[in-house]
């Protein structure tokens, strides 16, 4: 069972608003087993939708539209529907007093543009809307369904909640879908398939695996589907085994709600260790990271933001001869920073990080995206150089993201 979805809006095209519309519905569709085809864009252009109406309706079952459903002249997808189905619009009366309900709750005057919005097409379904004026419609033809919902996202999330996916769920006989996740960090998609290649090739016809690469990060996606539910759930169970074995020493959890600085977080407390960060060019990313965890106050103690060279010197107490040979982006003055926030907080473990995030070089003799990172231990410090690229968003997310891993595997040895 294929869907596509098409949201309408000039906003979303010229880039105002992110279209989070879609992304909701797709996962929606995901849970009770509808597979989205594809998701289209269109303007509010009365051609433009009647074109991806009738393309959407040779690719897909069902197709869910969202946007054009306001009272104003700009707003056309209701009449546009009526066109592509040989419809008109009628006044419902049940919606109409819907409407006149919805105003007296807020204690707001309606006008005559908001009960306009009570006529809809004969031919639909409705689904009332609880939290707008602009109802949801079904459709029927040639027996594909379309369904059409307000673009505002609670409002359409309302409707699909209640009104969408349960009327899918009793007109179609729909397929289980299942998905599991491993995270894994510190290897790359490329590598990691060539440990996977033998048992991959081996996978039932109802799994499919996917790698979903981020900086630093490998999301590995085992998805099932088929007819029945139990028996997929045992195929599904028996390959994510199989699958966690074979990158034991890389994963850091299942899912996505165990990323590294949970997973991190969770180390330190069992351990009963703490931890301290020095930061120069992700200017307090990693501490915001660890930070993200609930409870971490049981083991983070503090960071220092040293941007400038001066905190390096008079906080962290880097040698103003160590900058003068090496300059600020080097092992050297890492590892004084390292050693400093260490002693500054007296913790067990540290990470210090300097680097040229671009896009210039500054005073730095470090070309853009050369990063050092340093970890400090209880009885030992090293560090790492990395070259991160451009621009400078991705060096400062790569470097975090790494800064994170290297202690990661420090506290599990």
């Amino acid at each position: 069972m294929n869907a596509e979805i098409i949201t309408i809006g000039d906003e979303i095209l010229i880039g105002q608003i992110v279209d989070t519309n879609a992304t909701f519905i797709a996962g929606e569709l995901d849970k009770i087993g509808v597979s989205v085809y594809q998701i289209t864009t269109v303007q509010d252009d009365k051609s433009h939708i009647l074109k991806s109406l009738k393309e959407a309706e040779e690719n897909a079952d069902i197709i869910i539209m969202t946007g054009g459903l306001g009272p104003t002249k700009d707003d056309i997808t209701k009449l546009t529907l009526c066109d592509y189905f040989n419809d008109e619009l009628v006044m419902s009366r049940d919606v109409e007093e819907h409407i006149k309900f919805l105003f007296a709750k807020i204690k707001y005057q309606y006008t005559a543009l908001d009960l306009q919005q009570a006529m809809l097409p004969s031919k639909a379904h409705i689904f009332k809307n609880n939290f707008g004026t602009a109802s949801g419609m079904w459709f029927n033809n040639n027996g594909k369904v379309f369904v059409s919902m307000p673009g505002v996202p609670n409002e359409m999330k309302g409707l699909m909640k209640y009104g969408v996916l349960p009327k899918l769920q009793k007109t179609f006989e729909l397929p289980f879908i299942m998905h599991k996740n491993v995270i894994t960090y510190g290897m790359g998609e490329s590598k990691i398939a060539e440990r996977l290649a033998k048992w991959e090739s081996t996978l039932p016809k109802e799994i499919k695996l996917a790698y979903l690469p981020s900086y630093g990060k490998t999301r590995l996606r085992l998805t099932a589907k088929g007819k029945h539910k139990k028996q997929l759930e045992q195929i599904l169970e028996k390959e994510l085994n199989a699958l966690s074995q074979l990158v034991s020493d890389i994963m850091v959890g299942f899912e996505d709600n165990e990323p590294i600085e949970l997973s991190i977080g969770k180390i330190l407390t069992k351990k009963k260790l703490s931890l301290a960060t020095a930061e120069s060019c992700t200017g307090g990313a990693i501490a915001k990271m660890i930070t993200s965890v609930a409870g971490a106050s049981q083991y983070f103690i503090g960071a220092v933001v040293s941007y400038h060279e001066r905190i390096k010197k008079d906080v962290l107490g880097v040698l103003p001869e160590t900058i003068a040979k090496h300059s600020v982006v080097s092992a050297a003055v890492a590892e004084e920073m390292a050693k400093g926030v260490q002693q500054l907080y007296t913790t067990d473990y540290a990470i210090a990080i300097t680097g040229n995030a671009g896009p210039s070089k500054d005073k730095t003799d470090a070309s853009v995206g050369v990063v050092f990172i340093t970890i400090a231990t209880p009885n030992s410090v090293f560090t790492k150089e990395y070259n991160f690229g451009q621009p400078r968003e991705k060096v400062i997310e790569r470097a975090t993201v790494k800064s994170l891993e290297l202690l990661r595997k420090e506290l599990i040895k």
